[in-house]
């Protein structure tokens, strides 16, 4: 369980932060931000944006960043409305027997189970069952009006869901795509090249033409 700190404390730390983080992106005093340029401050807005953007997908790449073992994206709405088809979920592994009733866990379906064929299913625990000296769990989605036809043995459990991030599986699967490669990368790497050519012609315009207004002029000599 987490702790919030105290209002007063995470508003100073945010101020601190963003005059630190201002003072830095515009390389300008604090107090001096009413100087900056509309452009400037739209590109800054979109670093800041693509920065984000590009720290979910990294933490859906690489899920022990976030404190997770594994990510996948949820392809049915079978575990509506907790879950729905294009949201990401982050899994956990965890011992078996900390797993209880009503934890959402992702497992490898066996053979006899309704879901078998699928490499993976995220369903929620409604029994947990012991026989014969070995821990099964018995699943069900939480859309679906029965529970699944066979227990799940707790060997095939990857692991429980520690958190999920809505939509986030829609632009996971359209950046897997050629037209999300080409609008993700290609797109911004052509518009970052034009605007770099850009400020290289308009600094060696602006260089030439303080060169020409500091040469003296020469007037022909009187004989």
């Amino acid at each position: 369980m987490y702790t919030p700190e105290s209002g007063g404390s995470i508003g100073h730390v945010a101020d601190r932060i963003t005059r630190i983080t201002t003072a830095n992106l515009f390389d300008v005093e604090p107090m001096k931000r009413t100087d900056i340029s509309p452009r400037r401050l739209l590109s800054v807005v979109g670093a800041v944006v693509v920065v984000c953007v590009v720290a979910v997908f990294v933490a859906f790449a690489v899920p022990q960043a976030v404190g997770a073992d594994h990510s996948y994206v949820v392809l049915s709405s079978s575990m509506a409305p907790a879950m729905e088809a294009g949201d990401a979920v982050f899994v956990e592994e965890v011992p078996p027997e900390r797993i209880e009733q009503g934890d959402a866990i992702t497992f490898e379906p066996p053979a006899d189970h309704g879901e078998y064929g699928i490499d993976r299913v995220t369903h929620r625990v409604v029994e947990v069952v012991e026989r014969d000296d070995r821990l099964y769990f018995r699943t069900q989605g939480d859309a679906n009006e029965e529970p699944d036809q066979a227990l799940v043995p707790a060997d095939n459990v990857v692991g429980h869901v520690s958190m999920h991030v809505p939509e986030l599986g829609h632009a996971v699967l359209f950046a897997g795509s050629k037209a999300g490669i080409v609008t993700l990368v290609v797109v911004p790497a052509v518009l970052l090249g034009l605007d770099e050519l850009h400020r290289l012609w308009t600094l060696t315009r602006a260089s030439s033409s303080e060169d020409s207004d500091g040469q003296p002029d020469l007037e022909p000599a009187e004989d």
